[in-house]
Order: structure tokens, then sequence, then C-alpha cells
């Protein structure tokens, strides 16, 4: 036997979101390659942030890059994480590429706090493809790069 059931014109509506991760829609699959004339995309940090006994903690994701070549900047509640993913020029005699997925240029991530950073407390590590920063909590607002230990 047939199941009939009430069409509910808010719920639908509800479910309906026009917008739904428009933006990354459009930059992963559509506008990028077509913009750049190629299908490789730009590099991307992702990041986790917590915060836990007056300090921020933010793990970043950035694999593939030496510790030299990432830079943070703090700028009293902005944090600024930039990193330079270089790409191997080493090519052998009657090899070709087949496919290459890896992205290389400048990445980089900012993003706000709700506190300024005491930027001489700042505790900078970067391990395995991870960096991980302590940002402690202070009022007042100064500008420093960090050294990644």
């Amino acid at each position: 036997m047939n199941k009939i059931t009430r069409f509910e014109p808010f719920n639908e509506l509800a479910r309906f979101d026009p917008f739904f991760n428009l933006d990354d829609v459009s930059n992963k699959f559509m506008m990028r390659p077509l913009l750049r004339g190629d299908t490789d995309f730009e590099p991307q940090i992702k990041l986790d942030l917590k915060e836990a006994n007056g300090n921020y903690l933010v793990k970043a994701d950035i694999p593939g890059v030496s510790k030299d070549d990432i830079h943070v900047t703090i700028d009293g509640n902005r944090v600024s994480i930039s990193a330079e993913l270089k790409r191997e020029k080493e090519s052998k005699d009657g090899e070709r590429v087949i496919r290459s997925e890896r992205s290389y240029g400048m990445a980089s991530r900012s993003f706000n706090l709700a506190d300024e950073v005491d930027p001489g407390k700042v505790q900078a590590k970067y391990k395995n493809g991870v960096l991980e920063l302590t940002l402690p909590k202070k009022p007042g607002s100064s500008r420093r790069e960090i050294a990644i230990s």
C-alpha cells in the first residue's frame, strides 16, 4: 500500500539553503581553473583554534614546507600565517609527468581573535607538517614576527 504524507512547505523551505557552500563550490570547481587557465588549486592552510587557560591554541596544517618558509605575524588581535610551498624542479630524461596534484605557491591565512595577544610570550613549534601556536592573551597592541623552533 502507498504511504501518503502531507506536504508542509515551511519544513521544505527550512531545509533549502540557496547559498550552501557556494564559495567552496565556485572556488574549487568552477572559478579558479577558469581564471587561472589550469586545473591546479592554490595551497590552503587549514587550522583549528581553541581557547584554554588564558591562551589561544592554534594548530595549522602546512605539510611539505620548511619551517624557514613559514611566517607568523601578530598585530594586536590579528594573527597572520603565511608559507611558501616550493615546487621541486627535478626532471630526468625520458620522464614525463602524468598527474600532479600537489599545490605550490604562497599560502596565507589571517584571522582576528576576541582578545589581543602578548607577542613576547608567543610559542611556535613546527613538527610533521603541523604548526602549533600558543598565543597568550594581553591587552595592548604591538607587532612582532615570531621565530619558529
